[in-house]
């Protein structure tokens, strides 16, 4: 046995060589162009924490930070046909969806689930931008009356993330169809009496904008927002006109009456909670480990919300 060779040489190798770094142990901001660690990313929800820019956060993430302890279960969604019209651009339709669904893990742009906020019975809804943009298909305006559906069962508000570049093209008109079944089934929660808030997210364009996620009760929006039917860069072409600065963002349509609040992401939970309590005659919520009082029981001051 070689001494130097068999010890020494190794020794020396693994002092020096490089060790291999994964390529997703940090993210760059894509507005202020500072690196950030993966965890510290999980932390705040995808929120940079130098400039505070919000960045794209899959459904399930956001169910998890919404609903007390993460827990919530999801309300299964009539599956459409699938490429009902044979469409091919580029690539199949068919080929589109595989792929969406290989990378994001899954079945389509929109996740409907329920559970509870701040103790109160909720059913949510989110579209997930990364999945063919979000686009509203078949199976979103299925969503969509899924959880109206499953809202009205439970006799609970129902809270609708939205983030999508508009109707889905390869599903040509019945796409656009989704428009008016997506306003039929907001409309039966307001005859029930039930709340129906709407949370815009970066970016809410096209027929999304023109109709389920415009007809909130109550309109937030998370920071700097793209809120819009037409981009800027469509109405500047069309007017030839400089648009303001600005324009079409959350906060920008906030002063100009078009929206309710805008709200980050880590106060969301709370924002909701205290909003959806109110808008079903519910008290305050009570935060922390203890159960909320019941009637007739001496009154608790609730402790501030996180």
């Amino acid at each position: 046995m070689n001494w130097i060779s068999n010890y020494v040489r190794p020794k020396i190798n693994s002092l020096f060589s490089r060790r291999e770094m994964p390529e997703n142990l940090w993210v760059k901001c894509d507005q202020c162009g500072t690196m950030l660690f993966h965890r510290e990313l999980d932390a705040s929800l995808q929120v940079c924490t130098n400039c505070g820019h919000h960045m794209p956060i899959s459904p399930r993430e956001r169910f998890a930070a919404l609903f007390d302890g993460g827990v919530f279960v999801e309300v299964p969604v009539p599956k459409p046909l699938t490429d009902p019209l044979g469409f091919r651009d580029q690539k199949k339709y068919v080929d589109r969806l595989r792929e969406a669904r290989k990378s994001t893990g899954e079945e389509e742009a929109m996740l409907v689930a329920e559970g509870e906020i701040a103790r109160l019975k909720v059913v949510a809804a989110a579209q997930d931008f990364s999945f063919m943009a979000g686009s509203m298909g078949m199976h979103v305006g299925n969503a969509i009356v899924a959880a109206a559906e499953r809202a009205l069962k439970l006799k609970a508000p129902l809270v609708v993330f939205a983030a999508a570049g508009g109707a889905r093209m390869q599903e040509g008109i019945l796409s656009l169809m989704q428009m008016p079944r997506s306003t039929v089934a907001v409309q039966m929660l307001k005859d029930a009496g039930l709340p129906y808030v709407v949370v815009l997210t970066h970016p809410t364009t096209g027929g999304v904008t023109a109709s389920y996620a415009m007809l909130g009760d109550v309109q937030i929006a998370e920071p700097n927002a793209l809120i819009c039917f037409a981009g800027p860069r469509v109405i500047e072409q069309t007017i030839r006109e400089t648009l303001p600065e600005g324009f079409q963002r959350a906060e920008y349509l906030l002063d100009h009456g078009m929206l309710d609040r805008v709200t980050p992401r880590k106060a969301m939970r709370a924002e909701l909670a205290t909003m959806l309590r109110m808008l079903t005659n519910q008290p305050p919520p009570v935060w922390g480990e203890l159960a909320a009082p019941t009637e007739g029981e001496a009154a608790v001051e609730p402790t501030a919300a996180p």
